[in-house]
């Protein structure tokens, strides 16, 4: 009798996979992709100087089933800055027109190994669904392994769906009926007034993902009008360091010297920024193989503290 269940794949509802593990490899997502209590979502984004559109991309080739989840369009439509977190209401009704329900496991992924998919991960988080996990290696890796991709067809619409669903929260508009609840981690997201108040006081280490020469202040920041430089008694962990050649995340031992090496303690609290809210999302990916699963992110990052007019501005010498 045993012998007959060698080889099969047990389905994700029975499959004991760990929350305390943030990645998934593309050989368990291959073999779990048809659960139907398992979603996947392209949650593609790139760097404005790349010059690169997730959505076209995603439109001729994604993970079989995968939904496309825009950064740019499920955000927080009261403010200026880059893809803020949306409100819980934003948020619901935009994860319930993709058709993910609260019961579901979502895994994401990007076009460039481990990149968005981070922030989307943070973001699935700090609404309150822990049976989330990124994708090892994302896109690159699951065509390497010589998986299938396919063209979405109609699954594009419910990114279209997403984003209008957004737009009638914030224009007060009533939304199709949600199919996910959120519960709002308010400890997993930064302020500045938050991160003006550890300036002072220092109970967080403060870890700052962008380039070193970005947060030196020696090289110019990607958003036109923003100078560069860093927040007083940060650190720079460029986000690059967690992950390895192939674009998967490095193990726990290499993890723990990597934040060792920059004088990072495991032991006290963290909190982490970047430019605009999304690679600080790769250096939580990483503390939370290390077991630190409540590392906040300051939202605003770096494009909200260099144009605020009363922000020190700290630049190192070269």
């Amino acid at each position: 009798m045993a012998s007959s269940m060698v080889g099969a794949q047990p389905s994700f509802s029975t499959l004991a996979i760990s929350t305390n593990e943030p990645v998934v490899s593309v050989d368990w997502l291959h073999a779990n992709i048809r659960d139907p209590d398992l979603k996947v979502l392209d949650a593609s984004w790139y760097m404005p100087d790349e010059q690169r559109n997730p959505l076209q991309e995603y439109q001729v080739a994604c993970i079989p089933g995968a939904l496309f989840f825009d950064i740019d369009g499920i955000t927080d439509r009261t403010t200026n800055l880059p893809h803020m977190l949306p409100s819980e209401e934003a948020f619901a009704a935009a994860v319930s027109a993709l058709g993910i329900k609260n019961k579901d496991g979502v895994v994401i992924y990007d076009g460039k190994g481990i990149f968005s998919a981070a922030r989307v991960w943070w973001m699935f988080r700090a609404f309150g669904h822990d049976k989330v996990w990124v994708l090892d290696g994302g896109l690159p890796r699951w065509r390497a392994s010589g998986y299938d991709v396919e063209s979405p067809g109609d699954a594009i619409l419910k990114a279209s769906a997403a984003t209008e669903a957004i737009e009638k929260v914030y224009q007060g508009q009533m939304v199709g009926p949600s199919t996910f609840q959120t519960k709002f981690q308010l400890h997993l997201v930064w302020s500045l007034d938050q991160v003006k108040r550890n300036i002072q006081d220092q109970t967080y280490q403060h870890i700052d993902a962008r380039s070193k020469a970005r947060f030196d202040g020696v090289a110019p920041e990607p958003r036109k009008g923003i100078n560069s430089g860093h927040v007083p008694g940060s650190k720079c962990i460029p986000f690059p360091q967690m992950l390895d050649g192939s674009q998967t995340l490095l193990s726990r031992e290499e993890l723990e010297k990597k934040f060792g090496q920059e004088g990072i303690s495991l032991d006290k609290p963290i909190v982490a920024s970047c430019g605009t809210g999304v690679t600080a999302c790769i250096l939580v990916l990483g503390l939370h193989r290390l077991g630190k699963t409540d590392i906040p992110v300051y939202d605003g990052s770096w494009t909200e503290w260099a144009t605020q007019p009363d922000t020190p501005v700290c630049t190192s010498e070269r």
